[in-house]
């Protein structure tokens, strides 16, 4: 399973990479503007950062301009992957989109049977939100486990990307489910690293190599 980081902060961007185990970026609006400039020039220096797909999201909402919109956003970089959100007029723009050969990520995933339309319209990949479905009350892993299935079941290509994912438990239960990739904030990226034994195990190594060479040196 491939881990993206789910940001457009750069700093952040540049901390995950350093790890040397990123493949890939998720950004969408709200984290652009966050950053406060273009969105051209916010994605251009992501891609600069990592060597993998870097999903850019439209602002339109109507086809016609999401079509315009992804064309222009996937003239960015090669590793960009347009993404648009699963409406009525999203799906018409996925067609039209994949048909050119522009890989699509489908956005705001709820249900299995979303992600059929949008691998019917030629999804690169599929987005199911994990941790806002478990807000309202639902398995969100369970959308993923079936979403994973149909595609398998039905032979689509569409890679499934687990989204929303909160902590370290997502990001198993997304591999566990099959999904293809899991993107995450650099701080649940982080949070895999976490154990008290490690810790501990560490302390005890370091604390009994100083206590024999500082024997040794005194002896």
């Amino acid at each position: 399973m491939k881990f993206f980081l789910d940001t457009a902060n750069l700093q952040d961007i540049r901390t995950g990479v350093e790890m040397g185990i990123v493949d890939g970026v998720t950004t969408n609006p709200t984290y652009i503007a966050r950053e406060g400039r273009p969105m051209e020039e916010q994605i251009r220096a992501i891609c600069d950062l990592v060597d993998g797909d870097i999903s850019a999201e439209v602002v339109a909402t109507i086809a016609p301009e999401m079509i315009s919109e992804g064309r222009a956003l996937a003239r960015i970089h090669p590793n960009v992957v347009v993404k648009i959100p699963l409406i009525r007029e999203g799906i018409k723009a996925v067609k039209a989109l994949s048909s050119e050969g522009i890989r699509v990520n489908v956005t705001l995933c709820f249900t299995p049977t979303q992600a059929l339309l949008a691998a019917k319209a030629g999804a690169y990949i599929i987005s199911p939100f994990v941790g806002r479905l478990e807000d309202i009350g639902s398995n969100g892993m369970d959308v993923v486990r079936d979403i994973v299935k149909l595609y398998n079941l039905h032979g689509y290509p569409t890679k499934v990307l687990a989204a929303s994912m909160r902590g370290p438990m997502h990001i198993f239960d997304a591999a566990m489910a099959g999904a293809h990739i899991a993107t995450m904030p650099l701080k649940v990226l982080d949070m895999l690293f976490n154990h008290p034994l490690t810790d501990k195990g560490l302390a005890m190594f370091l604390a009994d190599y100083q206590k024999a060479f500082q024997e040794a040196t005194v002896g």
